[in-house]
């Protein structure tokens, strides 16, 4: 999660809204390219988009399920950054079931507004966020992972060691 941040805070393609407290990269929707006024860019439909050292799949689109599958690990930094991409965007993000899916801002779309938003709320986006939030609150599921002889035998077959496996 800090590099995902480092990296759109460096964002050295340019795309509008990326910043210190608006970041978040992982496999989400995207605008697709059959709403794009700017023939200059591609903006891709589902993708898996990240960054790393051999690995590069950006198009503007920021998933706030990226920060928030990550509250427990660095709440400092994910906490603001679901706080404030709320505050900037309300309920073209957020709604009943939670956040959306994902945004992107630096699309110009045919009938000349600028950004795109998801109407999609996904399952599998709400369910990490809220299993983390309560994981950063108490612990109770990684807790209650740690009694499932089943995940210890797993997590040991895979070569874990260590920690609470011993």
């Amino acid at each position: 999660m800090y590099a995902n941040r480092a990296y759109c805070v460096a964002n050295g393609a340019g795309y509008i809204g990326y910043g210190e407290n608006t970041w978040g990269l992982t496999a989400c929707d995207g605008p697709g390219n059959n709403t794009k006024a700017n023939p200059n860019v591609s903006f891709q439909g589902y993708n898996a988009r990240g960054a790393a050292q051999f690995y590069l799949q950006d198009d503007g689109t920021i998933a706030p399920t990226a920060a928030g599958g990550s509250i427990p690990f660095a709440p400092e930094i994910c906490l603001p950054a679901l706080e404030n991409m709320k505050k900037l965007y309300g309920d073209k993000i957020y709604g009943r079931f939670g956040f959306k899916d994902a945004f992107n801002l630096s699309i110009v779309n045919v009938d000349g507004t600028q950004g795109w938003f998801d109407n999609d709320y996904l399952g599998i986006d709400e369910g990490p966020i809220v299993i983390q939030i309560e994981n950063y609150r108490n612990q109770f599921v990684w807790n209650l992972m740690k009694k499932s002889p089943y995940i210890k035998e797993g997590l040991k077959k895979a070569g874990f060691t260590g920690g609470w496996l011993n």
